[in-house]
């Protein structure tokens, strides 16, 4: 597998691999990930449909990517995806997933042609006292001395940052402005969580720094994700004879280690040996300290049936093993209008953390589970699904987004986060309806908790602790409702569906190198593991691209497709980008404001003076530095 960019591999369609009509591929899972793979062994590797079976848990495919309309408790999301026009590895998928909708068109076309047409921006931010905007002006409101605590973080190398909190470098300087309020809310990010993905997040999307304020830098899917994303891919493969194999249970994957040396995955890049010369030139990556190149091979996976029976499946070098390890949503319960839904962390068996540690436990390279699910009362936060039942509630939604939530379009183009509330509420509309048989009188408000085991401002009790209807009553308080008809309007005019996800964070966790497995091992002859707590290089977890990023290597490094996997989007190497994020996160003031002390200020004086016969003045006022 080799990394590329550029038009030349972007739109090539590469040969057959040798041998692949005698391969057979097992893929744990049906989140995003392992549709990916299935995605591409079908289109890129070519692999008959009728060989590739797909096992999943649950009665229905889509893991953490979900969206269903529950008989008897109503509409449902557990969350929602945010999109980059530099998701590379998607878009190039989605090219070749027909829409659902539209004959003739893929999912990509609608996708982008509906976000041309009606583009992502926020009119309020974020709201205080009861509804009212908190005035941010789209203002970071950073100091010097955060700005400084951001770029050091930004420049501190990976294996510094390794069990390190976000706390270790960020004070109250970071924690008390606008930028934290806009990142934690956005990201979902704890002040305990993880310093290296911080970090990696910042680097990552250092070309979106200015459009953080207003959400201008998002893409959002038409429906949901489960209508919009999910089915599609599913509805593709179903097209190829791949089998699909519902609520079959993994136990485990049993492996021999030792008899010999596997293949060494030594990744190259555009230009580039291999990716060891890469990562140590772009200090992003740091090899698996417990890969090792002895062989190790899938022999059998162990599995429940639907109807209770246990069997297994022997293995042999041509068939193919694709890994779901853990999982975000693992351990999610679901409440009611009338039902708290349930903190229950206790790992399950037959989950991805069950099946993940048992892997784990046979080779060390198989990643560290419990340094992610380990501690679930820090990578725990709730959501809640709210259905507007009629026309009382909506008055209040349009009042703060400033735009008409029946219109079909953007509406609060992104999360508003509540700034005084307890447990730290966001909530948002996408547009509407967000489920292709919801009523064309009601609207579906997600709204989210990052702290639910604190109390209410106006409930008292934790959000862990409510019910549906009690969420909404907090919901409807922060957004301005009168306190007299709270009630009636939680209770009669609106059905609100609770979520608890203990591991939702877990990705988050701080760790070091080595506790996640690689994609595909060092000495792995038939396996590949998916997935958010899978490693691959300078991509950040918690999106779209990094499980669809993994599908596609997995595949692409097992199969020998001789076609590039296309690189992360460059733009943290890409000098525009760091002058624009250099200003954007001071404001938009120049470096030439800063406040320096008499020798500083002469000593940029005349670094500037000595670059006048350059072009390098002509850059700096372009993007506003000087």
């Amino acid at each position: 597998m080799y990394y590329s960019n550029g038009n030349y591999e972007a739109f090539a369609r590469p040969k057959k691999p040798e041998g692949v009509n005698d391969k057979n591929a097992y893929i744990i899972g049906t989140g995003l990930a392992a549709l990916t793979a299935a995605c591409y062994l079908v289109r890129d590797a070519q692999m008959p449909g009728s060989h590739i079976h797909v096992f999943e848990k649950d009665a229905v495919p889509g893991g953490a990517c979900d969206g269903a309309n529950i008989p008897g408790v109503g509409y449902v999301m557990r969350g929602g995806r945010e999109m980059d026009n530099h998701f590379e590895v998607m878009w190039d998928m989605f090219r070749s997933i027909p829409s659902i909708e539209t004959e003739g068109v893929s999912v990509l076309d609608e996708y982008y042609w509906l976000n041309k047409e009606d583009p992502n921006f926020s009119l309020c931010r974020s709201t205080k006292a009861r509804g009212v905007d908190a005035g941010t002006n789209g203002k970071f409101n950073l100091s010097d001395k955060a700005s400084m605590e951001i770029m050091k973080l930004f420049f501190t190398p990976n294996e510094e940052l390794y069990g390190k909190k976000i706390s270790d470098y960020f004070d109250d300087e970071v924690f008390n402005s606008n930028f934290w309020m806009y990142w934690r809310t956005m990201f979902a990010f704890e002040n305990w969580h993880s310093a290296l993905e911080m970090k990696l997040y910042i680097r990552r999307y250092i070309h979106h720094i200015g459009g953080l304020p207003d959400f201008s830098a998002l893409r959002f899917t038409r429906y949901n994700q489960y209508e919009s994303m999910i089915l599609p891919m599913i509805k593709y493969l179903e097209g190829f004879g791949v089998q699909f194999h519902y609520n079959v249970k993994v136990e485990n994957v049993d492996f021999k280690i030792g008899g010999g040396m596997g293949p060494v995955r030594q990744h190259t890049g555009t230009g580039q040996d291999t990716i060891l010369k890469k990562q140590a030139e772009s200090g992003v990556f740091v090899r698996n300290p417990y890969s090792s190149p002895t062989k190790k091979m899938a022999t059998r996976i162990d599995l429940t049936e639907a109807d209770g029976t246990a069997r297994s499946i022997d293995l042999g070098e041509s068939d193919l093993v694709f890994i779901t390890n853990g999982g975000c949503v693992e351990n999610s319960s679901m409440g009611s209008q009338t039902e708290p839904a349930a903190w229950t962390p206790e790992i399950k068996p037959g989950g991805g953390w069950d099946m993940w540690r048992r892997i784990a436990k046979q080779d060390p390279s198989f990643g560290h589970p419990d340094v992610f699910c380990g501690d679930p009362e820090h990578s725990k936060w709730m959501s809640a699904t709210v259905t507007t039942l009629d026309m009382e509630i909506p008055p209040y939604i349009q009042k703060i987004c400033k735009r008409d939530p029946f219109s079909g379009r953007v509406v609060t183009g992104g999360i508003v986060t509540v700034e005084d509330s307890n447990w730290l509420l966001s909530w948002t509309l996408n547009r509407q309806q967000q489920f292709r048989d919801q009523p064309k009188d009601q609207l579906c408000v997600w709204v989210y908790g990052l702290f639910p085991d604190k109390p209410g401002n106006y409930v008292k009790k934790p959000m862990q602790e409510c019910t549906g209807e009690e969420i909404c009553e907090e919901w409807l308080y922060h957004m301005g409702v009168p306190v007299e008809k709270i009630a009636d309007l939680a209770k009669n005019h609106a059905n609100t569906v609770p979520v608890m996800m203990p591991y939702i964070d877990a990705f988050f966790m701080p760790r070091s190198a080595g506790d996640r497995p690689d994609v595909v091992p060092d000495g792995a002859v038939n396996f590949a593991f998916l997935g958010q707590f899978a490693e691959t290089p300078r991509d950040t977890i918690f999106t779209t691209e990094y499980s669809m990023r993994t599908g596609m290597e997995a595949v692409y490094t097992l199969c020998d497709v001789d076609r590039g996997v296309p690189e992360v989007w460059g733009s943290v190497y890409d000098v525009r980008n760091l002058l624009n994020a250099t200003v954007m996160l001071r404001d938009g003031k120049p470096i030439t404001d800063m406040k320096l002390n008499p020798i500083e200020k002469t000593v940029l004086k005349q670094v500037l003076k000595k670059l006048d016969s350059t072009d390098i003045p002509m850059l700096l006022k372009e993007y506003g530095v000087i």
